[in-house]
């Protein structure tokens, strides 16, 4: 029998961990509850009307199609027996492994105040993004129905809370939205009015980046018509207003970017986790007490050679599945495995808006339109088919030319006045 090799999640690490198994003598197992592969970086596109959902989505089964010792089972995990070494499924059918690789992602954090959901969704899925753009085009169309000033405001006020790289790059493309794509288009509201907030309880945005970078890029908000609140926690999120501390903004629409915890995956482990839920790993990215379990990507707590741990992005994922891969091809073969895990930072990248950008690569440092150039050219590199890249590319240079979004389309059925 072929060593039976289970992956759950077909996200960077897990689809990167197959892929790169191709010709091992084992049989795989890729299980996902969604059927398709997600490129996460340009969701924010997709919640803000610029890209449909199809340009950076593809479906796992098309992706392997090719691959025979590969079954793909659209499921959900609800437990891990480690006795009898079997994956356990929603309806309690069992797949056995010989090795396990957890790669399950995470989810948005609300730090204990899981109520806000409802009212601030966060934007992991394709779900996500399509709910976060139908009620930023309805916010408008609201507004243009409304006679009473200020509920008026509160529609065309939208607050982003949390200013990291997906903050920044919503609270820019919402700003850009309202002041440039829109305008003309409405007869009763003037959608320049909007007001954008990006709410951030930390002393400044980008905290990854370095100060020049991150001031460069609150002033390019700014210059956006993005209001940067920073230093301002949330304290309360309802249907109707966002507050700050004792202040309240009213809004009826929040987005939540603040935070992120990971998947059930430690609990089906009975593994140990840290706060945030993610899976404490040894060096070799398996579990300390069995070496037939791996764990990747936003489900695994690690650490890099100083210590610092590996953020949550696609390349720590991919180089994690790419480690892992090395890893199990050593052990199918016999031969000596790999030393410890080493991530290697390729550097961080954030667009604020259109022609702008800001760029860190160790101590190279890139800010403005040269660097938004350099990140669309990145971000197209990554996608996984060349149609998608040659579709987005076109997209992207439409918008640029045009000034419009080509997607600006609301899907779901329901009514203006009840959101």
């Amino acid at each position: 029998m072929k060593h039976r090799i289970v992956v759950i999640g077909a996200g960077f690490a897990g689809l990167q961990l197959v892929k790169k198994l191709r010709g091992a003598n084992c049989d795989i197992t890729l299980i996902d509850r969604r059927n398709h592969h997600l490129f996460q970086p340009l969701l924010y596109q997709v919640a803000t009307a610029i890209l449909p959902t199809a340009d950076i989505a593809w479906p796992i089964r098309r992706i392997l199609d090719d691959r025979k010792d590969v079954t793909t089972l659209l499921a959900t995990v609800t437990g891990v027996d480690r006795t009898t070494r079997d994956v356990i499924l929603r309806h309690g059918e069992r797949v056995p492994y010989d090795t396990l690789v957890v790669a399950t992602g995470a989810a948005h954090a609300y730090f204990g105040n899981d109520e806000w959901e409802a009212d601030a969704p966060g934007l992991k899925t394709l779900e996500d993004a399509t709910t976060i753009r139908r009620r930023v085009l309805l916010a408008f169309e609201r507004a243009e129905l409304e006679s009473d000033e200020a509920t008026r405001t509160a529609e065309l006020t939208f607050a982003v809370v949390g200013a990291g790289p997906t903050g920044v790059e919503l609270a820019g493309i919402i700003a850009d939205l309202a002041h440039r794509v829109l305008p003309g288009e409405f007869r009763r509201i003037d959608t320049k009015t909007a007001r954008v907030l990006l709410v951030e309880a930390g002393p400044r945005i980008l905290p990854a980046f370095s100060e020049n970078l991150s001031a460069y890029a609150k002033r390019a908000l700014e210059r956006l018509g993005v209001e940067v609140l920073t230093g301002e926690a949330v304290t309360n999120v309802s249907s109707s207003d966002i507050a700050l501390g004792e202040r309240r903004i009213p809004t009826r629409t929040v987005i939540w970017a603040a935070g992120v915890e990971a998947s059930p995956a430690g609990q089906w482990l009975e593994a140990e986790t840290d706060k945030a839920g993610r899976v404490k790993v040894s060096p070799f990215l398996t579990l300390p007490d069995d070496e037939s379990i791996f764990v990747l990507g936003d489900t695994a707590a690690t650490v890099d050679a100083h210590g610092k741990p590996v953020p949550g992005i696609a390349p720590a994922a991919k180089q994690q599945g790419s480690y892992v891969t090395r890893t199990i091809r050593a052990r199918l073969t016999g031969k000596p495995v790999p030393g410890p895990f080493r991530y290697r930072h390729l550097g961080n990248l954030a667009t604020i808006g259109p022609n702008a950008a800001v760029i860190e690569l160790g101590r190279f440092r890139l800010k403005g339109r040269l660097a938004w150039w350099v990140w669309g050219v990145a971000h197209i590199y990554f996608l996984v088919s060349a149609r998608s890249r040659l579709v987005v590319t076109l997209n992207w240079l439409w918008n640029f030319v045009s000034g419009q979004n080509s997607a600006r389309l609301i899907t779901q059925k329901e009514t203006l006045r009840d959101d």
